[in-house]
């Protein structure tokens, strides 16, 4: 069995949902998650989903001085499976603290590539767009705590953090009855690649401006 690290959800977490104005507009939009979009990545309609560019969730949460972002894909996956780095799909956090909460003005973008010199299973990550970053870039390898300038990354295998009771949903769709159970988790024991980041808070902080924080994958070809 393949080793997980934990996402630990602390520092006053709250999924996408935190009520400091500094962190979140508090406005609805459209959103993808698991298997969304279904042609491209529910191998239910594609015999070849596209796993590695099915994003997850993305997380939000802070402490008193930094603000941490993740972003989960390619998952949920057996603890068997490996991390999925892919070369060709660009993964973007991006970080709204203008007027427009969909227009970012911090796009903090992701690529992975794989060290040919080191062997085939050596994977490294550049993050681009790092707000208070010297050049905005860190480069390194993936399963790995990366630092420079205040800000923290790691790049790697974890476990999937989202907790969902799928049998209590499917049988309250079927049965018009509320099912849930809060002792069930369908994702538990089960793994996904994420980003996280840990940047300075007064990095993205802009006066008193509500800040949005999505994710998007694009790969050549189209987006996502």
């Amino acid at each position: 069995m393949k080793r997980k690290r934990e996402i630990l959800l602390s520092g006053g977490a709250t999924l996408l949902a935190i009520p400091l104005a500094l962190l979140m507009a508090q406005q609805f939009a459209p959103a993808a998650d698991h298997l969304d979009p279904p042609p491209r990545t529910d191998p239910a309609m594609d015999a070849t989903p596209d796993i590695p560019a099915d994003i997850a969730d993305v997380y939000t949460w802070h402490t008193p001085t930094s603000v941490i972002v993740a972003l989960t894909f390619a998952g949920p996956q057996a603890t068997s499976v490996p991390a999925s780095y892919d070369r060709d799909v660009l993964y973007t956090i991006n970080i709204a603290n203008g007027p427009n909460k969909f227009v970012p003005t911090i796009p903090i973008k992701i690529r992975f590539g794989q060290d040919s010199a080191r062997g085939s299973n050596q994977f490294g990550v550049q993050v681009t767009g790092l707000p208070g970053v010297t050049g905005g870039t860190i480069t390194g390898p993936v399963e790995t705590n990366l630092t420079r300038d205040g800000v923290t990354l790691r790049a790697g295998l974890f476990d999937d953090p989202f907790f969902f009771d799928l049998q209590g949903f499917r049988s309250s769709r079927s049965t018009g009855t509320l099912s849930f159970s809060p002792t069930r988790n369908f994702f538990a024991n089960q793994n996904l690649t994420a980003i996280v980041i840990e940047i300075p808070r007064d990095r993205i902080a802009n006066g008193t401006n509500p800040i949005g924080i999505w994710g998007t994958t694009a790969r050549f070809g189209g987006q996502l």
